[in-house]
């Protein structure tokens, strides 16, 4: 395989062999439905157990358990978020995958080269916002387990900084979020340059002498 670059915007690679998906492209295309799954699950459970604390609440019952119930509901809610951004994250992986193999097939057929755009600058971005963004999530997801089962199990010091404790989570948990979106953003992005690419190469296509095989 050698590095080759056509035009000063996209650095390409050209190969006589097949170029198959990348790894986070067959993840996504394997991940995208399961994590979609994850999330119809588990907001109707962040959703009953709102229910539940806001009975617990209106019935004056104990205090621990209200207290307890405050972080068990944001951790299976944003189980919810990180899933159904994990789903659309790794569809948009698959999307690019799906574009490099019908590139490659596309070249194949018309009997040239197969050229693949390397994963641009956005694509990398991408792939790290979101590993650092699901790390953000399920770090505060963890820590309200831990924090509402440790209440429940007696821990007094936990419910005495139990305010303090959830305001800290809040705010790592915004910030998991908007790192997902951004990502999101900077993957589409990718899909984008990967197109610009596409209509390029092919317009190349007609002007190339097919490679004798």
């Amino acid at each position: 395989m050698t590095t080759a670059t056509l035009a000063p915007e996209f650095e390409l690679e050209a190969s006589d062999r097949p170029l198959g998906p990348t790894l986070p492209q067959r993840a996504g295309r394997l991940l995208w439905a399961p994590m979609l799954a994850m999330a119809l699950m588990a907001f109707p459970i962040a959703l009953i157990l709102g229910f539940v604390r806001a009975g617990a609440v209106s019935d004056d019952t104990d205090l621990a358990t209200i207290t307890a119930l405050e972080h068990l509901g944001p951790a299976f809610m944003f189980i919810g978020f990180a899933a159904v951004l994990a789903a659309v994250s790794f569809a948009i992986a698959r999307i690019l995958g799906v574009l490099r193999t019908g590139g490659r097939a596309v070249q194949e057929t018309a009997g040239h080269h197969v050229q693949t755009l390397k994963m641009p600058l956005t694509g990398k971005v991408f792939s790290g916002l979101m590993m650092m963004a699901m790390m953000a999530i399920l770090l505060a997801v963890a820590a309200h387990f831990i924090i509402g089962f440790g209440i429940l199990g007696g821990d007094e010091a936990l419910a005495a900084d139990s305010g303090t404790l959830f305001a800290v989570l809040e705010g790592v948990r915004r910030i998991g979020v908007a790192m997902f979106l951004l990502a999101i953003a900077f993957g589409l992005g990718t899909i984008v340059e990967v197109l610009r690419f596409q209509a390029r190469r092919i317009g190349e296509l007609p002007t190339e002498a097919p490679v004798v095989r």
